[in-house]
């Protein structure tokens, strides 16, 4: 195991934050999987998580079983573990600028499109060696100006050339579920299936820049220039990568970060990554199907009030089901109760941690099968 330290571009005078990513198996041995826990900082499942996965990994480490390289950054928001506003953490945006943490990564395939195009080649490896290099030089030009900036650059020059990129996030109160782009499913079906997510939401650019989709991306847009350029180079999909989402911010347990940790290390076994001294078990079987993210339906209140769940993150929803109850004791002589009922069939995959809802104000989120939205399908 070798343990590197990142200092990010200081914000102001006197403060200055540090990236720690910890790195096992051998350096350039693949395939390489890059694992980060915590970008929205508030969000800390994945970083118990990380924390069982560090013993798991040491010891396959020092017995020798690991084929490939895993980079492991437990923390990967320093920024945003440091915002707290009348004691209440702010890890989601970031305060000097009010941005997504995980939003406006730069789009990789747009930066390196006009160096590459013209050495492409056919074959496929070769390409993808390319790619990857060319990548890296970007990265390593590009001077950030900002602290935010800094540590995007980190995060990209760590994962740049993973072949396996998993961002583990949480939501307010959540099944466990993933996001991912549709090219990279085939190769995270089995996580889905050793984590047991409940709801899968698939797309092609959700929209935002977010961290996972511009290392994917990349690749699959890289496709398309290539197919409209009329080049007859070969470019696979070199890097599947996920956003994991552990349930909801308060599921922080050692006795579901262990199961989690144990599912990530299995699914490195599958990956071949890990030479597992156990024989490999079959999969087991997913617990749903995969669902466009562009037929997810967030619900909505009409009328302010108090929030009252009926059904819980997991349910199977038909359309019409009430999932929750609003509430207006100031009504008249009696209370006002207000349903929000489904509109879409499918499952409760995330719900709001607040329990007074403002008119207009997200009360979930239900996987539907059937796309029905377009344009930036992620939230704020």
């Amino acid at each position: 195991m070798r343990r590197t330290e990142h200092e990010l571009l200081p914000l102001s005078l006197g403060s200055r934050k540090t990236l720690t990513a910890f790195h096992y198996g051998a350096a350039g041995a693949r395939p390489k999987v890059y694992i980060q826990a915590s970008l929205h900082a508030g969000e800390l499942p994945g970083m118990l998580v990380a924390h069982h996965l560090r013993t798991l990994l040491e010891t396959a480490d020092a017995a020798g079983e690991l084929r490939g390289e895993i980079v492991l950054v437990p923390a990967a928001n320093p920024i945003g573990l440091a915002q707290r506003l009348y004691h209440q953490p702010q890890g989601r945006f970031e305060l000097n600028t009010a941005e997504n943490f995980n939003r406006h990564y730069p789009d990789l395939a747009e930066a390196v499109w006009e160096d590459v195009q013209g050495r492409l080649g056919t074959d496929a490896a070769t390409n993808v060696a390319l790619v990857r290099a060319a990548v890296g030089d970007w990265l390593l030009a590009w001077q950030p100006g900002t602290e935010l900036q800094s540590l995007r650059r980190q995060h990209l020059l760590l994962a740049h050339d993973a072949d396996v990129v998993l961002d583990l996030h949480c939501d307010a109160e959540a099944a466990l579920h993933l996001y991912t782009e549709e090219p990279c499913w085939p190769a995270l079906l089995p996580l889905a299936s050793l984590l047991g997510c409940q709801a899968v939401l698939l797309a092609r650019d959700s929209g935002g820049g977010s961290f996972d989709e511009r290392l994917s991306g990349l690749w699959w847009q890289l496709c398309e220039r290539m197919r409209g350029a009329g080049l007859p180079g070969a470019l696979p999909q070199a890097c599947a990568s996920s956003t994991v989402e552990l349930r909801g911010e308060a599921d922080v347990s050692h006795a579901l970060a262990a199961r989690d940790a144990q599912a990530l290390m299995d699914y490195l076994a599958h990956q071949q990554v890990w030479c597992s001294p156990r024989p490999l078990a079959a999969l087991p079987a997913p617990a749903c199907e995969a669902t466009p993210l562009a037929g997810s339906q967030t619900l909505r209140s009409a009328v302010p009030g108090v929030l009252v769940f009926l059904a819980r993150p997991g349910a199977r929803l038909a359309v019409g089901d009430v999932v929750a109850e609003v509430i207006d004791p100031t009504a008249g002589a009696s209370a006002r109760i207000t349903p929000v009922r489904a509109e879409v069939a499918g499952v409760l995959y995330a719900t709001v941690r607040d329990r007074y809802v403002q008119a207009g104000g997200e009360v979930g989120k239900i996987a539907g099968a059937v796309p029905f939205r377009t344009g930036n399908l992620l939230g704020a």
